[in-house]
C-alpha cells in the first residue's frame, strides 16, 4: 500500500506534465503557418526547438543534479507555460525565444522527474530496486494512453470549438500549473552528485569513443532521431491542403506507436523468446 500510494504522488504529476507536452503536439506547425510565415521560416522555428533541446540535453543532468530535482520538475512547469504563452505573439523573435524555452523543458521532462523517482524510491523509502520497472512500464503505458487522448482533445479545441490553432497551447497551461503545484506540495527535494561539467562530458566522450558499440548504438539512434523529426515537420503540410483533421490523425500515430510498443512486449516475452540480436 505505501509503495502504490508513492507511485500515485508520482504519476499525478508526471502525467499531468505529459498530458500537456502532447496536447502541443498536432498544431504546431499549422499555428505558424496560420500566422502566415513561409516554409523556411517554419523550418528554422523547428530547428531552434530542436537545438535548443540537443544543448540544454548535455547540461540538464548537471542542472537537476545541482538545483534539486524536484526545483527542476516546478521550473519545467514554468517554462514551458511561458513557452505556451510565447504562441499567442505574432512576433518571429518571440516565437522563436519560445522554441528555446521549449527545448529546455523537453530536456527537464525527460530528465527530473525519472532521476526525482529512482532517488526516492531507492534511497527515502527503501523500496526493492525491481519495482522501479513497474512503475515506468505502467507510466510508458499511461502516456501512450495520453498521447491519444491528447490528439482528441486538441481537435476538440483547436477545430470543434473553433478556437484556432493556438487553443491546445492555452490547454496545456492548466495541466502544467497543477503538475507544479502538486509538486511543491507532495514531493519531497532531492539532489544529485556534484559532478564537475568537463569531468561529465568527458566521462561521456571517453565512453562513446572506447566502446565501438555504444558509438554504434548512438548513431543508429541519431538516425532514427533524424528520420522521426523529419517526418514530425513533414506530415503537416502533406496532409492539411487535403482537409485532415490534424488531431485525429495524431491520434492515429500515437495509437500505431502504442500498438509497436505492445507488440515488441509481446516478441520479446517467454511464449514468443525472440530476441534483439
Amino acid at each position: 500500500p505505501a509503495f502504490r500510494r508513492f507511485q500515485r504522488g508520482y504519476y499525478r504529476v508526471y502525467l499531468l506534465a505529459l498530458a500537456a507536452d502532447w496536447l502541443q503536439g498536432p498544431y504546431l506547425y499549422k499555428l505558424y503557418q496560420h500566422y502566415r510565415f513561409l516554409e523556411g521560416q517554419i523550418a528554422i522555428l523547428y530547428v531552434c526547438g530542436f537545438a535548443s533541446s540537443v544543448l540544454f540535453g548535455l547540461v540538464s543532468s548537471s542542472l537537476v543534479d545541482r538545483l534539486g530535482r524536484k526545483k527542476s520538475c516546478v521550473l519545467f512547469s514554468l517554462t514551458y507555460s511561458i513557452c505556451c504563452l510565447a504562441k499567442l505573439s505574432r512576433d518571429y523573435l518571440v516565437l522563436a525565444a519560445g522554441r528555446v524555452l521549449g527545448g529546455l523543458s523537453t530536456a527537464l521532462l525527460f530528465s527530473a522527474f525519472e532521476a526525482w523517482y529512482v532517488h526516492e524510491h531507492v534511497e527515502r523509502y527503501d523500496f526493492p530496486s525491481e519495482w522501479i520497472a513497474v512503475t515506468f512500464s505502467r507510466a510508458a503505458f499511461w502516456n501512450n494512453v495520453i498521447a491519444v487522448g491528447a490528439g482528441g482533445a486538441a481537435d476538440f479545441f483547436a477545430e470543434w470549438l473553433g478556437l484556432g490553432p493556438v487553443a491546445p497551447f492555452m490547454v496545456s497551461i492548466p495541466f502544467l500549473v497543477l503538475s507544479g503545484v502538486f509538486a511543491v506540495k507532495n514531493w519531497d527535494e532531492n539532489y544529485g552528485k556534484k559532478r564537475a561539467f568537463s569531468k561529465t562530458c568527458g566521462d561521456g566522450l571517453k565512453c562513446l569513443l572506447s566502446d565501438r558499440r555504444v558509438l554504434l548504438l548512438g548513431t543508429i539512434q541519431a538516425l532514427f532521431e533524424s528520420i522521426i523529426y523529419i517526418f514530425i515537420f513533414l506530415w503537416t503540410p502533406v496532409l492539411d491542403p487535403h482537409g485532415a483533421p490534424l488531431g485525429i490523425v495524431f491520434s492515429g500515430f500515437m495509437a500505431a506507436s502504442m500498438l509497436g510498443s505492445s507488440l515488441y512486449r509481446l516478441a520479446v516475452s517467454k511464449r514468443y523468446h525472440l530476441q534483439p540480436v
